[in-house]
Parts: structure tokens; C-alpha cells; sequence
């Protein structure tokens, strides 16, 4: 059977093997985290077509969203994971659903409306400030079944690959956060481009 591939929309954060913080909730993943300093840039934005895999993906209203360097990409770690970043006293809030390859270290590469919320867009790169912060986003997780096949860890796309199949149409899939919260799946399709929704969230 061939490999079978999902992609964890996580929607707060990537699961799994997200980045390592300090034992507390999910939502204070942040407190272990310290300030980092870099420079942003602007590119087209690209959700969909991003390295994070988030191929069905939607931004919810109000959260922007950004590239990050591949010095700080922790081999998808901080997919799904969200940064509020800082230039002249003003702060944005985005979530990380893009790779910028050959960025420096702590860059980040903005979508516009987060540049231009920050910086006149004439400025084409600023010194920011940056946290990692929880993502202010509700609604349960969601699984969405790759159209690809191959090997079997994550990948550094944001795919979970199990190059031995799981030998049935269907399975169970249960999702563990860096806090150690799980969230199971009942019954997903192990077919291309199939999408279920968890019953909740990480708790």
C-alpha cells in the first residue's frame, strides 16, 4: 500500500513537533520564549501555496500572515504557531504559513497588509521585534489528507508521512501537542484530498 500522507492543520499551532517550550498550556507556550530581534521584509502572501502545506487553509479576519526564515524553521515546527511583531509602537499578530529561504536569522517575510499595518511598504525593509504568541484562533483541529505519496516522518513541508501505510481505508488519528494534550480522529478516509474536523481543540 502506498505511503500515506496528512497534513495537521492545527489551526493554534502545528502538532506534534512543534518547536520545544516549557511544560505549561498550550496557550501560554509563549512565557518560555524570549524576545527576538530581526528584520522584516513583504512578499505576495501565499496560504495555499506555502511551505506549511495549509493547501485548505483560510486566515481567519484579523490575523495576518508570514513567511519565516529557514534559520529559525525548526524543520516545520513553527507551522501554525503565530508571532506578534513590533516597528515604531505598533504591534501586528500573524501566523507562520510560509518558509523564507535565505532569510537571515529571526527574518520574517510579511504578507503586505501585515507590512503596510506596521510600516509604509516604500520602507521595504524594517528592524521589528518579535514573540512567539498564542494564536487568536477557536475551532477544532482539522485534517486534511495530502494528494502525495512517499516516506514516513515530518517532513520539512509540514506533512506527517507513514511510509507503511496503515493497511485499511480508514483510521484513527490522534494528534499530540508539545504540552502533551491529545485530540483524536475517528474514522479518517485514507484518501487523496480527504477533510475531516476534530470534535474540538487542544484542551
Amino acid at each position: 500500500m502506498l505511503a500515506q500522507i496528512f497534513s495537521l492543520l492545527a489551526l493554534a499551532v502545528s502538532a506534534t513537533l512543534a518547536a520545544p517550550t516549557a511544560p505549561t498550556s498550550l496557550d501560554q507556550r509563549a512565557v518560555a520564549r524570549r524576545s527576538l530581534s530581526g528584520q522584516a521584509t513583504f512578499y505576495g502572501g501565499n496560504v495555499h501555496g506555502g511551505t506549511c502545506s495549509f493547501s485548505t487553509y483560510t486566515l481567519p479576519s484579523g490575523l495576518y500572515g508570514t513567511a519565516l526564515s529557514d534559520s529559525n524553521w525548526d524543520d516545520a515546527g513553527n507551522c501554525g504557531g503565530c508571532v506578534a511583531v513590533t516597528y515604531g509602537g505598533k504591534t501586528v499578530t500573524a501566523m507562520i504559513v510560509d518558509e523564507c529561504p535565505g532569510c537571515g536569522t529571526n527574518h520574517l517575510d510579511l504578507f503586505p497588509t501585515a507590512f503596510s499595518a506596521l510600516a509604509s511598504p516604500s520602507a521595504g525593509i524594517i528592524d521589528v521585534t518579535w514573540d512567539y504568541v498564542p494564536c487568536p484562533v477557536t475551532g477544532p483541529l482539522q485534517i486534511h489528507m495530502g494528494a502525495s505519496w512517499t516516506t514516513a516522518t515530518r517532513m520539512t513541508y509540514n506533512f506527517f508521512e507513514i511510509s507503511s501505510g496503515v493497511g485499511a481505508n480508514s483510521a484513527w488519528i490522534r494528534v499530540t501537542s508539545q504540552t502533551g494534550t491529545t485530540v483524536v480522529v475517528k474514522n479518517v478516509p485514507m484518501t487523496s484530498d480527504a477533510i475531516v474536523t476534530a470534535g474540538g481543540n487542544y484542551a
